[in-house]
């Protein structure tokens, strides 16, 4: 019934304007301005902005819930499994004081089974889900965001 009913409304509508579907359909553009077929206008692929980790200072977050930005290289690190993640070697509560790096998030960590310590959640273990390296390139499309972030006094 509802099928019918949208069938029927988008004829009406194409009679009242006077145009074909196919009319109203051939009027239709990408965010990128071309057309689907055409090849990707995307550049290259860039070197990230930053080279080993810890020379870079943090890269500033454009609004409050943002996740911070890796202001280094990945590249070179193995694949996020199971039972590896290199993020960890620098990033973990172990870690963090000797390594000089950013700690683990809170929101990131669990009381183990026994209750005993905090350890990292499997659901926010696979860190490249959220915390991005930086490449300096063109945006693809026009961009007018403006962060929420009052800037500093």
């Amino acid at each position: 019934m509802k099928r019918s009913v949208t069938i029927i409304l988008a004829a009406a509508l194409a009679a009242i304007s006077g145009w074909s579907i196919a009319q109203q359909v051939a009027g239709v553009q990408t965010l990128r301005g071309a057309d689907t077929a055409a090849a990707d206008q995307a550049p290259d692929q860039k070197a990230y902005a930053g080279k080993k980790p810890g020379l870079q200072k943090p890269i500033e977050r454009t609004f409050k819930e943002q996740p911070p930005l890796v202001p280094h290289a990945t590249d070179n690190f193995d694949e996020i499994t199971v039972t590896e993640n290199q993020c960890m070697d620098c990033h973990s509560l172990e870690k963090y004081r000797e390594k000089k790096a950013p700690k683990l998030g809170d929101s990131h960590l669990a009381f183990s089974a026994d209750g005993m310590k905090k350890v990292v959640t499997m659901d926010r273990y696979q860190c490249n889900s959220c915390h991005v390296p930086q490449v300096d390139a063109k945006p693809l499309v026009d961009n007018t965001f403006v962060g929420n972030i009052p800037p500093k006094q």
